[in-house]
Formats: structure tokens, sequence, C-alpha cells
């Protein structure tokens, strides 16, 4: 398909979800082990995907009860330690997919859930990195985007509290690429919903990647 048929589309907006994994709390303290980036349009099409594993920063450390964390995570841990890359060299790569998906379709909008953690590990990350984040200053905290919708306490804005037409049949592993499809599919199912737009089911993948296989 060619990139004028693309702007043909729905692509007013275009929802990057993105996930991470990390030994700590604190980027620079501690490290981003992996992230994973899955874009969707409001039509639920996925778009584009990318994911890294990181080698960790020198000098720094992982957060003891963190580690602790992952002791409990052993797939996970070895699926985020595998095939790692430069963070310098990752981050420049993953800016200049992000200017890719802005060229072909809109600017991005970061999505997570919350937004404030993983946003916080990329921003940090690519501007440290990359020297920019294409993403801007901002994002969608689809908790917060729940917990108005659903009228009810922040805290109270959690998964099990969702109506289940918001949630596609997808795993939750732990796993940067895998989980960053689920929670892209989750946003857009939500967003969808509080525009009264007709539900999707499924995913329309236009990646190479196989979502039964992550």
């Amino acid at each position: 398909m060619s990139d004028s048929q693309r702007r043909g589309r729905n692509t007013r907006e275009l929802f990057v979800s993105v996930d991470i994994e990390a030994d700590g709390r604190i980027p620079g303290r501690n490290s981003m082990l992996s992230f994973g980036s899955a874009a969707f349009t409001p039509d639920k099409e996925l778009v584009g995907v990318f994911s890294a594993n990181l080698e960790t920063l020198p000098g720094a450390a992982g957060d003891p009860e963190t580690m602790e964390w992952w002791e409990g995570q052993p797939d996970a841990w070895a699926a985020c330690r595998t095939d790692l890359q430069n963070p310098a060299e990752a981050m420049v790569a993953y800016a200049d997919h992000l200017r890719d998906l802005r060229n072909r379709f809109t600017r991005p909008t970061f999505i997570g859930y919350p937004a404030a953690y993983d946003f916080g590990w990329i921003n940090w990350y690519l501007h440290r990195f990359a020297g920019r984040n294409p993403f801007g200053i901002s994002g969608l905290c689809l908790k917060s985007f729940a917990a108005a919708h659903l009228n009810c306490a922040f805290q109270d804005a959690t998964k099990r509290r969702f109506p289940k037409h918001w949630f596609d049949k997808l795993p939750h592993r732990h796993v940067a690429l895998a989980d960053a499809v689920e929670q892209g599919a989750m946003g857009v199912n939500m967003i969808r919903d509080v525009r009264g737009l007709s539900p999707i089911r499924g995913i329309l993948n236009n990646t190479e990647v196989d979502i039964g296989a992550l």
C-alpha cells in the first residue's frame, strides 16, 4: 500500500503504545532493559512496531526490590536479556522509526498504562541518546482516561474494573513488544467506546510481526 493511500485513511491520530521493562525505578541510576512500541490507527490497524533489548548503563545497578521481582519472572527475564543492543544505537533507530511514522501518518501520540512510568523512561533515554523525543512532552494515560470514563478514583481504575469489551484475547507476559500490542489494542478499544464508535474485534495487522508468536 502506498503512502498516499495510507494518508487517505483515518490517520488524523496515531496512537503509539509503549511498554518498558527496567531493573529499577529511576533512569540513570537504574537501566531500561527492554522496550516495545506498537503504533495503532483509530481503526485499530497495527501499522508499525519497534522493540529492543538494551545493554545496561555504565555505572548503573539494579534496584534490589526490582531484581527480587525479576527472580519470579525467569521467562520474561530471559526474553529481555538476549540480543542486547547499545542504547545509543537503539534510541537513534527508534527516533527515526517515530519520524517515519509521522511522515507516513501524523504526529504519534504516546499511550501507556499508566503513562507516567513508561513515558519517564522513554523520554529520558530518547533525550540522552537521540537528542530528541518525537513524542514531545505529553502522552495519554490510559489509567487516567479510564478513571474519568468510569467515574471512579484514580487508584480504583484497575483492569479488574474495566468492561470486558475493552480487552482482546492477548497475553500479558512482561515481554515489552507483546505487552505494547496488548496495551495498544486495549487503548483503541477504550477510545472508540468513549467516542461511541462501533467496536472492532481483533487487530488488523499491517506489519511483518506475527502477533500470535509474541
